[in-house]
């Protein structure tokens, strides 16, 4: 969730199974919800949503940093909740 000049935004619910990692993935979150701004200008859920992807594809990654693409993270807001990497 992502508060906003008075608007509540919303990301959406991953169930990712199973979990490798868990280390970084507020790491992963904040590094993606910086992007997601940057990249997403005004679009404020699009940038959540950004950042909710990215820490959630982290979760498949052992170790403490988040060595996923941006279509990697793109292909999972676009609706493949598999929340496995494809490589």
């Amino acid at each position: 969730m992502l508060w906003d000049k008075g608007q509540f935004h919303i990301a959406p619910v991953y169930d990712i199974a199973p979990i490798v990692d868990r280390v970084g993935g507020g790491d992963a979150f904040a590094g993606g919800l910086i992007y997601g701004l940057r990249r997403f200008g005004d679009d404020r859920g699009r940038a959540l949503g950004f950042a909710v992807a990215a820490s959630c594809l982290k979760q498949a990654i052992v170790g403490d940093f988040n060595a996923v693409s941006v279509p990697e993270v793109e292909h999972l807001m676009a609706g493949d909740a598999s929340g496995r990497v494809s490589r």
